[in-house]
């Protein structure tokens, strides 16, 4: 018992500090959280109670986080400034005067006559104030006539002046402007009873009764009837559709053309939509017959005009009669091809196709020099081919031969060629067809382009025949003579000479061989080392590279001390030796 009485003495000590310290009791709205001081007031922090009350009383937290509302229009400031607690249960916390309060600090502007409504006739009693509706139809639905039929949104039509003035603008605020006829029309006489809403907006929603065509041409009235008059109809057929009436088009009935729904049945444009049975050409024109029967009369003689086919009539086809060409009415299976009528006149035997029309005319099927044109053809005649230096028969044999003559120059020109075909069959590549004599050769587009001295060399020196191409390419065929080394350095003269004198010589051997020439050694001359002829294909008889090889002579030793001479012995003289090491 004694240590339950000790237990409880700390919790009673706690609960009378707060009671000693609270500064009085709470409103009833904050009974329950009287005895938790925390759940209103932060230790050592004023400001932090703000943000518990807020957290409390959340729609008003709401209202300062969005600037709306009464509380989110006032200056920052703290809660306790104008709510205060701690004065007794019945204490008012809240200091609002209803007669003082502006409006305009709230999210509901009171203009015009609702600046003059008493403040319970919207904030009715039990309700806080901001539960007050600001939509109209709450406080006007006994004044709504339309009974809901045009929604809740009454401000698109009346204001706040006066319920009664009512400012709609139709043509702007609707799908349906009001024009012509519509703009004498009542209200009531579309909207019936008041309801707005739902409205039909097609012309046979109320004109049902005027439609004498009992709904054979769809609900599109506005096709042709317009909004200031319903009689006469307004439609057009020439401006309105893509079908011009035209002859006896104009005065043949809708009701012959139309037999069926307006806009459900697509009526054809084609003439052969409704003169197929007058078609004897049996569909093989196609379905243009404009271009040849008018809307006057379909029996009528045709204007067909020739020209505007694939085959225009020219020459003497102008005179020929129409059953000449078409044996019956199925014209377009008549063929356009020259061979189909003339394959008698054909003197070629089809050797040249059937495009007779590239060298004979309409004029006279006889007359062909004049039409054919060579330079369309893959050998265009030029210089001394071209008329009257060659004629057709030098290289064409007769009439069948046109397509199949050779093309090539040795075919015409084979007893000309002096190379004998060692030149190939390409002869155009030196001559030309001004002149079968070489004007001049261009050797920079052969295997041995000529510089230097070559240049002015005469062409008997290098090519002995007309057989150039068996001329040789190597320096030693023509030059032989002029190797005063005998083969030693092989034949491969260009490594040192060049082509602009045979004396110009060079030889680089420290770059182009393994072995520097240092010393005494670059005044030896190339043969004192050089003295045996090359081997086939080689630059030089190999030489062996050590010392002893061209000293054997000058070692006084008798081989005594080896045969690496360059250890004691110099290049620059032999006589001197190099500098002894120990």
């Amino acid at each position: 018992m004694l240590l339950g009485v000790l237990c409880t003495v700390p919790a009673l000590r706690a609960q009378t500090l707060e009671s000693v310290l609270s500064p009085g009791p709470v409103i009833k709205g904050h009974v329950k959280v009287e005895h938790d001081c925390a759940a209103c007031h932060v230790r050592f922090d004023r400001a932090g109670q703000d943000a518990l009350c807020t957290t409390c009383h959340k729609d008003v937290g709401q209202d300062v986080r969005q600037r709306a509302g009464y509380h989110g229009r006032l200056k920052p400031q703290a809660c306790r400034l104008c709510h205060t607690d701690h004065r007794g249960r019945d204490a008012r916390v809240v200091d609002f005067d209803p007669k003082t309060f502006d409006h305009r600090q709230s999210d509901y502007l009171l203009r015009d006559r609702h600046a003059q409504v008493e403040c319970a006739k919207c904030h009715v009693a039990g309700k806080r104030w901001r539960e007050a509706p600001s939509d109209c139809h709450s406080c006007h639905r006994k004044d709504d006539v339309h009974k809901g039929g045009l929604g809740l949104q009454c401000a698109d039509c009346h204001n706040e002046r006066k319920w009664k003035e009512v400012d709609y603008d139709h043509d702007k605020k609707t799908r349906f402007a009001l024009t012509g006829k519509h703009l004498e029309a009542k209200c009531d006489d579309c909207h019936a009873k008041g309801r707005f809403k739902d409205t039909p907006r097609t012309c046979i929603g109320c004109h049902k009764k005027d439609d004498d065509h009992k709904g054979q041409y769809g609900d599109k009235c506005d096709s042709c009837h317009g909004v200031k008059v319903w009689k006469p109809s307004s439609f057009r057929h020439d401006t309105d559709t893509r079908y011009v009436l035209r002859g006896k088009h104009r005065s043949t009935r809708c009701a012959e053309c139309h037999t069926g729904h307006l806009y459900r049945q697509k009526l054809g444009t084609e003439c052969i939509d409704c003169h197929r049975k007058d078609d004897k050409h049996k569909d093989t024109l196609g379905k243009d017959c404009a271009s040849c029967h008018t809307e006057r009369s379909w029996k009528e003689p045709p204007r067909f005009d020739h020209e505007q086919t694939r085959f225009p009539l020219l020459g003497k086809h102008a005179d020929a009669e129409c059953k000449e060409c078409h044996k019956d009415q199925l014209y377009r299976q008549t063929s356009g091809q020259c061979i189909d009528c003339h394959r008698k006149d054909d003197k070629h035997q089809a050797t040249l196709g059937q495009a007779c029309g590239d060298c004979h005319t309409e004029r006279d099927w006889k007359t062909t020099r004049a039409r054919f044109d060579h330079q369309r053809t893959k050998f265009p005649l030029r210089n001394a081919h071209a008329a009257p230096k060659v004629k057709c028969s030098d290289c064409h044999r007769d009439l069948r031969s046109y397509r199949d003559a050779p093309l090539d120059c040795n075919a015409c020109h084979k007893k000309d060629d002096k190379h004998e075909g060692t030149l190939g069959l390409r002869c155009e590549q030196c001559h030309g067809d001004t002149s079968w004599r070489v004007a001049g050769f261009d050797h920079a587009r052969s295997r041995f382009p000529l510089v230097g001295r070559h240049v002015t060399t005469k062409c008997g020196e290098c090519h002995a025949t007309a057989r150039y191409k068996e001329a040789a390419r190597d320096c030693w065929s023509c030059h032989e003579k002029d190797d005063v080394h005998k083969r030693a350095y092989g034949t491969a003269c260009e490594d040192c000479h060049n082509a602009r004198a045979w004396r110009l010589w060079a030889f680089d051997h420290d770059r182009r061989t393994d072995w520097k020439l240092e010393g005494g050694h670059r005044k030896v001359r190339c043969d004192k080392c050089h003295d045996q002829p090359a081997p086939k294909g080689k630059r030089a008889a190999p030489l062996d590279t050590a010392c002893i090889a061209c000293h054997r002579r000058d070692d006084t030793h008798d081989g005594g001390f080896g045969s690496r001479c360059e250890q004691c012995h110099l290049t620059d003289d032999w006589k001197k030796l190099r500098p002894r090491v120990h």
